[in-house]
């Protein structure tokens, strides 16, 4: 006993404890039996309401900058490294490495300069705020505690005067605890009563203040930056123009706006290279050796005879040796006038003058005149009325153009069946779509030209 005393704690004050703490868990139970009425303030409890809904915002405001001041260091970090990395790439003795040098060295400052105003201006002014809440929380919880007291010795009050045979002494003992648990409850209830209002009505002005400072530091920080990478390009763009005749060429990506046609010449497709193809051959203008020599390889006289083509058999491949020497000739005789590069397809052999494979009933279902299928690789916005509207994987069926003045003229009677599916133009090919094809069948109205480095043979 001796040393509990010792301590500020005795035997009665833990005996008292233990009796409070039985008569309000037994005084609670009859209230939720409904054998003893409650002491209910709505008002409070609409104040209660609100400080717990203002105590799970703020606590989400606090969580979610702590997330926000992380993505800033890691942003940080990473700013940091790729200046670190154009350091060192940039070699001494290129114009501008004083500044880059500066550039960084500022860069980095200005990032740890607003990593630190956040802090300073924003977390730890909201974990000021938060931090009056677990004080008023646990005095909500003792005044709740202190509400149970006063409702127990109001009602043992009112029992004794109630019962039959009464005792003056214990009602008067009765009415002096009433008193003290009453007095000992409104002081707390009015104080609470007083500062949860306060509070509840406080969060606008943080919420006004925290998210201005963060609006407010952003807008410094990225102007600044602004400047920064202002200076940074201005040093590239230096160096750029006194090495410009290294400069890396960037490729073009297809995109909706494509180059106007200018003579029909339809720029490169993104890879940089002509789509070929197994049966398709481009060299200098003449006709491969192995082509010219190849026995029973039959080309058709123009693009709109293909049967014709199937007949021709021997007789072509005596003839295609004669072609290909007079339009060598052809070519040498221009001197230095230039044709476009010749793209000469090989056919299906004929046996006996019928082509192999069933080219024909192949066929038989495509626009007059059909030679190939292609694909488009990539999207092509038409930018004339003549022209195809395409998309990735729409599939072509290539025909020959209508006018034959349209097509290249190489001055060579023998070349020109040779070169009945050359268009009229390098690099532009007449079809119709598959599907326009199969639903209308209208070839006059479906048709139209498209670049042929925009599509892959495919048949």
């Amino acid at each position: 006993m001796a040393e509990l005393g010792s301590k500020g704690v005795t035997a009665g004050k833990i005996a008292s404890n233990v009796q409070k703490k039985l008569t309000r868990a037994q005084e609670k139970v009859l209230q939720k039996l409904g054998k003893a009425d409650e002491t209910k303030d709505e008002q409070f409890e609409q104040c209660v309401q609100n400080f717990n809904k203002q105590l799970s915002e703020g606590t989400r405001l606090q969580k979610d900058l702590r997330t926000y001041l992380a993505s800033v260091k890691a942003m940080h970090e990473a700013s940091k490294k790729l200046t670190e990395c154009l350091q060192e790439v940039y070699e001494p003795d290129w114009p501008g490495r004083d500044d880059t040098n500066k550039i960084a060295e500022n860069n980095d400052l200005l990032w740890t300069d607003f990593h630190q105003k956040l802090v300073d201006q924003a977390l730890l002014t909201m974990d000021t705020y938060l931090g009056q809440f677990p004080d008023i929380k646990s005095r909500i919880a003792k005044r709740g505690r202190k509400l149970v007291d006063y409702d127990s010795a109001r009602h043992h009050f009112e029992a004794l005067q109630t019962a039959k045979k009464k005792d003056e002494t214990k009602i008067a003992k009765a009415e002096e605890e009433l008193v003290k648990a009453q007095k000992v409850f409104e002081e707390m209830n009015v104080d609470l009563q007083e500062e949860l209002p306060s509070l509840w009505n406080s969060r606008v002005g943080f919420y006004v203040n925290t998210f201005q400072s963060i609006a407010g530091l952003e807008e410094n920080f990225h102007k600044e930056m602004s400047k920064l990478n202002q200076n940074l390009h201005d040093v590239l763009l230096g160096l750029d123009k006194q090495y410009s005749g290294n400069a890396f060429p960037v490729k073009a990506q297809p995109s909706d706006s494509t180059p106007a046609k200018a003579n029909k010449s339809p720029s490169p497709p993104p890879d940089g290279s002509p789509i070929t193809s197994p049966e398709t051959k481009t060299v200098n203008h003449e006709l491969e050796p192995s082509t010219l020599e190849a026995p029973g390889a039959s080309i058709p006289k123009s693009p709109s005879q293909p049967a014709e083509a199937a007949h021709a058999g021997a007789e072509a491949a005596g003839s295609e040796a004669a072609a290909g020497a007079e339009a060598s000739k052809t070519e040498a005789d221009s001197g230095s006038s230039s044709l476009p590069a010749v793209v000469v397809e090989t056919f299906p052999a004929t046996v006996n003058g019928t082509v192999e494979g069933g080219a024909s009933s192949e066929r038989s279902d495509m626009p007059p005149g059909f030679l190939f299928k292609v694909q488009a690789m990539h999207d092509y916005v038409a930018t004339d009325s003549d022209e195809l509207q395409l998309k990735a994987g729409d599939v072509v069926l290539v025909i020959p153009f209508e006018n034959p003045e349209e097509q290249l003229d190489v001055g060579a009677t023998a070349m020109n069946s040779r070169l009945s599916k050359l268009q009229r133009d390098e690099g532009w090919l007449m079809g119709v779509k598959e599907s326009d094809w199969i639903q209308h069948k209208e070839l006059d109205q479906c048709r139209g030209v498209f670049p042929e480095n925009f599509t892959e043979r495919v048949q």
